[in-house]
């Protein structure tokens, strides 16, 4: 049995960020029910590169999820969704603020309904505050929580991070708040609210940025492929045009570097045993593992650092992913077979556990390939369903 088997989850919402943490929560078991409006469906769906008119990113996005699709607009499907409410453990949403209160689903009044419920709320600036009902997508966030500022190569534009970072980092705390809700439900048996907030979940990876600007008035810059103030640590060009990621500074690992790259001098200099002195000389250390990498191919690099045990990598596009044995061996690629029968890989289940793993058991649903089977479970009659279907409730493809 998976460890969230019992669970049941009602996902509302879209794109990225509500999604992902239902999508988390569903690798390892718990049954979700994916609210999609009718005939479209989820935005995700038409988003990035399409196979047969779906993005191949919804195999990802929505696997081992149950599509049901409502016009949540109309009383009739409100209803619905409280029925579901009274038997789900969690519901999960990444609207605006105070959309679902303007479809009568406040989630304090979907508690009186169930006690037990857990509500997840991502939205981009939280459920309170004066920006709470400013629209707020991850690129926004991004930049709000302190890492836009940070990406760039000093004195150029700051560039984002070639993915919706700020939407997974607030689906990862947000599945994070669900487990310690769950944690604390076996004590009280009550439920209670989640309320994330796009740029927190940043901001909280932002380490040392805001203690050492309240401590000295220092505002971090932007460092390029360097980590400002740990030293050494930079991409240094190959002789093969590539670059090699060089984490050299722990400080044995930093004498052992020096040694390898025939600079003995520089290992046992006395003002570099410690990461404040290799950092105010940072430039030299840079310039001579720079001059050194200029030597060899990038693998030739590699191979050297390898075997003194110097944190070292190249930079993976996602062909090397695909190719590469260690992810293979981790089970981190998964082949997954379409409708079509052609076969499409995706990314495994994370994290691993030993004795309960996740796993992929279903494809992504079509917009509400489930409609009939999850309604039927409430109650309704073929009749009921037909009716519905006809006036625009309710939807199956």
């Amino acid at each position: 049995m998976e460890p969230l088997a019992n669970l049941k989850v009602i996902e509302m919402g879209q794109l990225i960020a509500g999604p992902f943490a239902a999508k988390t929560l569903a690798d390892f078991g718990a049954d979700v029910i994916k609210i999609e409006p009718p005939k479209v469906g989820d935005a995700l769906r038409k988003w990035r590169l399409l196979k047969d008119g779906t993005s191949v990113w919804w195999q990802v996005q929505s696997r081992n999820k149950r599509s049901l699709s409502l016009d949540l607009k109309q009383a009739e499907a409100q209803d619905i969704v409280r029925t579901l409410i009274c038997e789900a453990d969690i519901l999960i949403e990444n609207f605006r603020p105070g959309t679902l209160e303007g479809w009568g689903l406040d989630p304090e009044k979907l508690l009186e309904l169930n006690p037990k419920l857990i509500v997840l709320r991502i939205s981009g600036y939280g459920q309170t505050g004066p920006y709470r009902d400013k629209p707020g997508f991850g690129v926004v966030a991004e930049a709000m929580g302190g890492l836009r500022h940070l990406t760039a190569e000093p004195g150029r534009v700051p560039v984002r991070v070639g993915v919706s970072i700020g939407d997974t980092l607030a689906s990862l705390h947000g599945v994070i708040g669900i487990l310690l809700a769950l944690q604390e439900r076996h004590q009280s048996g009550k439920g209670q609210i989640i309320d994330i907030a796009l740029y927190e979940a940043v901001f909280n990876c932002m380490e040392s940025l805001l203690p050492e600007y309240s401590a000295f008035g220092e505002v971090r810059q932007a460092g390029g492929s360097a980590l400002p103030g740990i030293a050494p640590s930079n991409a240094y060009l190959c002789a093969d045009g590539g670059y090699v990621l060089v984490a050299g500074n722990g400080d044995s690992i930093f004498k052992r570097l020096m040694g390898m790259i025939g600079r003995n001098d520089l290992a046992s200099d006395p003002a570099l045993e410690n990461n404040d002195g290799r950092v105010a000389r940072v430039a030299e250390l840079d310039q001579a593992i720079g001059t050194w990498a200029k030597t060899m191919t990038t693998d030739q690099a590699l191979h050297l650092l390898d075997s003194v045990a110097v944190p070292a990598g190249k930079i993976y596009t996602v062909a090397d992913i695909a190719s590469d044995p260690h992810y293979k061996a981790r089970g981190n690629i998964q082949k997954i077979q379409m409708q079509d029968g052609s076969e499409l890989d995706v990314p495994g289940v994370i994290p691993k556990l030993s004795r309960t793993p996740g796993s992929i058991k279903t494809l992504a649903p079509n917009i509400g390939e489930n409609t009939d089977e999850i309604l039927r479970s409430i109650g309704l009659t073929d009749a009921q369903l037909a009716s519905l279907k006809e006036r625009g409730v309710a939807f199956t493809k």
